[in-house]
């Protein structure tokens, strides 16, 4: 199923997930790796937020990811930006329940929605941006096949030191050459 691993399924965000995206867009220690501006924000904003950007945009597409044995909700996944005629996106994944921080979940749900942009979408193009001490982001970004393509340099002010923000990309045919590459060394072919 498209939307589906061992682990995680994929949902189209609603409304009704406002809340729960509130208590993870106010938890500091969840958006010290993803949120540049760090704020605290009332559910106006986050409801607004949700409309607005997540629902009401016809260039992004917003994914709930669920643990797929208890459907229990632990995080979002959307592409934003998308450009049609360009065949690109951005990506970003947040994983709001600390419990599932470090599992694979975040991996999975990362290679459903790039499964989703390349074969799918057809896009040509899939991108993002990530904090340089966000090491494990990092490290996973590069596992997935994402090459670093470059840096604005000391771009984020955080906890009183700057920090360089790291611009990655990942074009279609590498994804495809690294799935084929991930089955070869799995035994698939």
């Amino acid at each position: 199923m498209l939307f589906e691993s061992s682990k995680v399924r994929l949902r189209k965000i609603t409304i009704e997930d406002t809340e729960l995206y509130h208590t993870w867009r106010n938890d500091m220690e969840v958006m010290r790796n993803t949120n540049p501006s760090l704020d605290i924000y009332t559910i106006e904003a986050t409801r607004d937020f949700v409309e607005r950007v997540i629902l009401g945009s016809n260039t992004a597409k917003g994914y709930m990811i669920l643990e797929k044995e208890s459907e229990k909700p632990i995080g979002i996944t959307s592409l934003m930006n998308i450009d049609a005629k360009n065949r690109n996106a951005e990506c970003m994944i947040d994983i709001g329940e600390k419990d599932f921080w470090g599992k694979g979940y975040g991996s999975e749900a990362l290679t459903l929605l790039l499964n989703y942009a390349f074969l799918e979408m057809n896009l040509h193009r899939v991108y993002l941006r990530v904090f340089s001490f966000n090491k494990k982001a990092v490290r996973l970004y590069e596992k997935l096949g994402f090459s670093h393509e470059g840096t604005s340099r000391e771009a984020l002010f955080r906890e009183g030191v700057w920090h360089d923000i790291v611009h990655m990309g990942l074009l279609q045919g590498e994804y495809f050459k690294q799935r084929e590459k991930s089955s070869d060394q799995q035994g698939y072919r």
